[in-house]
């Protein structure tokens, strides 16, 4: 299923040669402009106003990235229209459509996203929305080789679903990945509830209204994500996109720095500046590093979702799953044979639902002689559930995680949502939450831990006083 566009014809031309045209156009302007950098952008910050105003100034940027081979796009976009709260929001097509063609939408690593953060899914938000919209045909031109997308579109977040948000994009974001992150600057007049400098549309408001940007670009320029979050508290500027400014801002990696290169408004032709939108431009490359705790390369994922696969069909199916896994384990790959805790779960592919989940925390056995165990007992003996049937099995998804030895910490206040596990344990009582569960639920931490006491069958805040808590950290992986 694609996701046509709502916006060309309107927003932007609405056929092919148009939209050349048009980059051609601006291409021309910009022809004696300073060449890219030679190690070119992977982070692009774009505005996102119909092409007649912000085109141009997009441009700017979106060229330097031309020569990189890039496999993915990630898209952050703020939302206009819809209500969304702790959550980033993927359309549900499988693709999105612009008049110079379909782009496929990277349905991995969407995948491998909503593991480790609140992720849904609505089809409707993103064509009420122009703000992911407007940069495709952007990309499509400027980007050589062919690329699959990621458009999320965002709207406001508590500290911690923020943060678990940013140490996902830090953890998935790779070098064969463009981050944009859309964003117009300031709204400035009556009808947008801002104008601190007047309204009389003089050259002077435009020169404070740019000051003002300039105050919040350069918080960006240092990846200051507390900085420019109480700018925006401080000042109460209209930048749209501060949402997803302040996300990009706490992903990026240490020395990450941004440079802009291109402002502009919407009242610069004609020069009324009673009421007029601002648009930047800027670029960046970040150094993202990948996970140096992860040892379970794809190969070896592959072959444990195979072991769980085998051992539930062959134990609901009636069968001595041990017999029948014998050899199969025994040409386990090295990796496997380490001592780890191991969760199985099991969802419904159709509706999402859980239909099985059961594990070890402490490292008591080869890894895959724990996955092949509980991938039995996700099936036939999590006391939520009935036994799952044959008949279900074709419909059901294996998720393995695999975790690292459970610490102790000194507080609840070190868990960190999105990367953590946890245990609690009170008064003789324990439970645990593996470090999907947050994400998966959109919950902050407190809402996780009311919810970890309650497992625990305690008190909703029997966590405040008196518990203990472990955190460990997994690799998660599903068929």
């Amino acid at each position: 299923m694609t996701l046509e566009s709502t916006i060309a014809g309107s927003w932007y031309p609405g056929s092919a040669s148009g939209i050349r045209a048009l980059a051609e156009k601006w291409e021309r302007m910009m022809r004696d402009a300073d060449a890219a950098p030679r190690q070119g952008p992977n982070v692009l910050f774009l505005p996102h106003a119909g092409w007649a105003y912000s085109g141009e100034t997009a441009w700017s940027a979106v060229r330097m990235a031309g020569n990189s081979a890039f496999r993915r796009v990630v898209v952050l976009a703020p939302s206009h229209r819809a209500w969304i709260e702790n959550r980033l929001v993927a359309p549900e097509s499988d693709s999105v459509s612009t008049p110079l063609g379909d782009i496929e939408i990277d349905g991995d690593w969407l995948a491998r996203l909503s593991i480790l953060a609140p992720v849904t899914r609505s089809d409707g938000v993103h064509r009420g929305e122009h703000a992911a919209q407007i940069e495709y045909p952007l990309l499509q031109l400027a980007l050589a080789h062919p690329f699959k997308i990621v458009p999320l579109v965002m709207g406001g977040f508590g500290a911690d679903q923020m943060g678990m948000c940013a140490r996902a994009l830090s953890r998935l974001v790779d070098a064969e990945t463009l981050l944009v992150v859309s964003s117009d600057f300031t709204h400035y007049g009556d009808d947008f509830s801002y104008s601190p400098f007047g309204t009389d549309g003089g050259d002077e408001v435009r020169e404070k209204v740019a000051a003002r940007d300039a105050e919040a670009l350069s918080l960006i320029s240092r990846c200051d994500a507390d900085g420019f979050s109480a700018f925006i508290k401080r000042t109460g500027a209209t930048i749209c996109g501060r949402v997803p400014i302040e996300m990009a801002l706490r992903a990026f990696p240490s020395g990450t720095t941004v440079s802009t290169v291109r402002y502009a408004t919407s009242g610069d032709e004609d020069r009324d500046f009673r009421r007029f939108v601002c648009y930047a431009a800027a670029a960046a490359h970040a150094e993202w590093h990948r996970e140096t705790d992860e040892f379970l390369d794809a190969e070896t994922r592959t072959f444990l979702l195979r072991v769980a696969r085998k051992s539930m069909e062959a134990a609901v199916n009636g069968g001595n799953w041990r017999s029948q896994c014998r050899e199969l384990v025994s040409n386990a790959p090295e990796a496997t044979r380490a001592r780890m805790g191991a969760f199985v779960t099991l969802n419904d592919t159709a509706t999402g639902a859980l239909r099985g989940c059961i594990g070890e925390i402490m490292p008591m056995r080869p890894l895959v002689e724990a996955v092949a165990a509980r991938a039995v007992d996700a099936a036939l003996r999590d006391p939520r559930f009935t036994p799952v049937s044959g008949s279900e099995l074709s419909s059901l998804r294996v998720e393995i995680s695999a975790l690292s030895p459970p610490k102790p910490v000194a507080s609840w206040r070190e868990i960190v949502l999105g990367r953590d596990g946890m245990t609690l344990e009170r008064d003789g009582r324990f439970a645990v939450f593996l470090p999907q569960v947050a994400p998966e639920q959109g919950w902050d931490l407190p809402t996780t831990l009311s919810h970890l006491s309650r497992k625990a069958g305690l008190a909703s805040d029997a966590w405040r006083d008196g518990a203990t808590f472990e955190t460990f950290q997994a690799e998660v992986f599903h068929e």
